[in-house]
């Protein structure tokens, strides 16, 4: 059973998140699953020569990408999450800053690392073992209108897990490009690729609770997210919610739903309804300007 969120004054008073989790009564085993984009977790090595205050590549010391990874390690840790997306993370030693400070909990972890200068890539975390990991970036090209092709922004990263009742999960971690020097086009073309992607493999694994977490950089309704729900057939988990609930992160004061799980169709009876949470400290969460966003599943026994 789930014990009731613990609100950390660590991490600030979480004003938007209930002290308990209603839940519908459904038979199965309880699953948590979570995004979260940590914001700009950069090492100690400054790769592209340019790493002053006004720069992109943002330089730690060794204290301070301790006390970061700390930081977050006690936010992720709070979510009491099964298996988490992140976004955001430069190089395996600063996630390895994160799995050395949650080894009690989420000891399992790989980072989806494309190999440019002081890119900040996607992960997964999980409380049990990786059985598998796949990248589609590179063989995954992106077609844009004007008939030029480019690539993802990031790894389309793809982890197969299990549920906690020993049902394989697989949950596939991605960024979309942002909306700095902004490329529409090849956002949606992010999404089409993905929606293919993420339904051929639960069609080829119909056992299996197929799932995409990430930070799309684009809203409800956008050509982006029509392109993975209503033409691409997945579920988004906190489109149950008020549209003031699902916000994860605020822009000029206004609220936006940026982050998302989407849920492939064949399980769509796993969801559990007006679960989602975005969990918000001061601002966002963690030290991020993004709020984590999680929600639940019931897992079915496996046959």
């Amino acid at each position: 059973m789930r014990r009731p969120l613990v609100v950390l004054l660590a991490l600030g008073a979480c004003r938007d998140v209930p002290p308990t989790i209603e839940v519908d009564a459904q038979v199965g085993t309880p699953m948590r699953v979570a995004t979260f984009n940590v914001r700009r977790l950069f090492d100690t090595v400054c790769d592209s020569g340019l790493c002053g205050p006004d720069d992109y590549e943002a330089l730690a010391t060794p204290e301070e990408l301790d006390a970061r990874a700390m930081q977050l390690a006690d936010a992720i840790r709070a979510l009491d999450t099964d298996v988490i997306s992140l976004q955001e993370i430069e190089t395996q030693p600063c996630l390895d800053a994160l799995l050395a400070r949650l080894a009690d909990t989420m000891p399992y972890g790989v980072l989806g690392e494309i190999g440019t200068t002081a890119s900040v890539d996607v992960a997964v975390l999980s409380k049990r073992p990786l059985d598998l990991v796949i990248g589609h970036r590179a063989s995954e090209p992106l077609a844009l209108p004007d008939g030029s092709t480019t690539s993802f922004s990031r790894e389309l990263l793809e982890v197969h897990t299990r549920s906690p009742n020993g049902v394989e999960v697989i949950l596939f971690a991605v960024h979309f490009k942002s909306k700095s020097g902004d490329e529409p086009a090849r956002r949606l073309a992010e999404a089409q690729v993905s929606a293919r992607v993420v339904n051929e493999v639960a069609a080829r694994t119909p056992a299996a609770i197929v799932m995409l977490a990430c930070d799309l950089n684009d809203t409800p309704g956008s050509p982006t997210l029509v392109a993975l729900t209503t033409e691409g057939g997945l579920i988004r988990l906190a489109d149950d919610l008020v549209p003031a609930a699902q916000a994860t992160y605020f822009y000029a004061g206004q609220g936006q739903s940026i982050d998302h799980i989407l849920l492939a169709p064949g399980h769509a009876s796993a969801r559990v309804t007006r679960s989602s949470r975005a969990w918000r400290g001061t601002g966002g969460w963690g030290g991020s300007d993004h709020s984590a966003l999680t929600t639940e599943l019931r897992v079915p026994d496996a046959p």
